[in-house]
């Protein structure tokens, strides 16, 4: 174990300084992906039962039933629902007033979810750019060894060309595993997406059909109790 150690402090030194800023990425990378993990879990965890739960106590007209589901489970799909539920069980605003509500709360939901991204595309892009610059570099070093010393030896450009494959393969190493992590949390947020879409979808219906009952227009929605 001492040994593999050294032998990666080694490297790290060889890299030149081109290395830091990789680890730097590397570091920032890891704690976006593990933040962005928890709160994806979290905010998808019981986004399909509580829109079952919201639905069916709908159906029977347990408007403030659902509300306290909805208030106890974390999440932007609940954070939909409750938003809706709360103004249509005030009656305070109309079906098209509460869809605008609604939707607004989703775009502020969708913001924290993609909180982060953004930088971890960013690494993703960057990390193999700072790879190949190392690269330039070690390969300036090893052509300015050769014109100084005016001749070729295996021994003069060494380090330069061993300096150009570190961070080459440092680069890569950053960011192939940062972009796999960036394409698994976009693909959780478009699945969290189409369910916010379904609750968006179920609170307007519900405030549609109560408009229409409180004016006379479509069958009565069924009432607590």
């Amino acid at each position: 174990m001492e040994g593999q150690q050294f032998d990666m402090l080694q490297l790290f030194a060889d890299g030149g300084v081109f290395m830091y800023p990789l680890v730097l990425c590397s570091l920032l990378a890891l704690g976006i992906i593990i933040a962005k993990a928890y709160t994806l879990w979290v905010a998808s965890r019981k986004s399909r039962q509580i829109l079952d739960e919201v639905r069916a106590n709908i159906q029977e007209g347990r408007i403030e039933e659902a509300m306290v589901l909805a208030a106890n489970t974390p999440g932007p799909v609940a954070a939909i629902l409750l938003s809706g539920l709360r103004q249509i069980h005030g009656r305070r605003l109309n079906s098209g007033d509460v869809e605008s509500l609604v939707r607004s709360t989703g775009k502020i939901e969708l913001g924290f979810l993609e909180r982060g991204l953004v930088l971890l595309a960013t690494i993703a892009n960057v990390a193999p750019l700072l790879g190949f610059l190392g690269t330039v570099a070690g390969m300036i070093s090893a052509f300015g060894a050769i014109a100084l010393a005016g001749q070729v030896e295996a021994s003069l450009v060494a380090s330069g060309i061993k300096i150009a494959l570190l961070t080459t393969a440092a680069g890569l190493v950053v960011a192939i595993p940062v972009n796999v992590g960036y394409n698994f949390f976009v693909t959780r947020i478009d699945k969290l997406i189409h369910e916010m879409e379904e609750g968006t979808g179920t609170i307007i219906e519900l405030a549609w059909d109560m408009e229409k009952s409180r004016a006379g227009l479509g069958p009565q929605v069924p009432s607590e109790g």
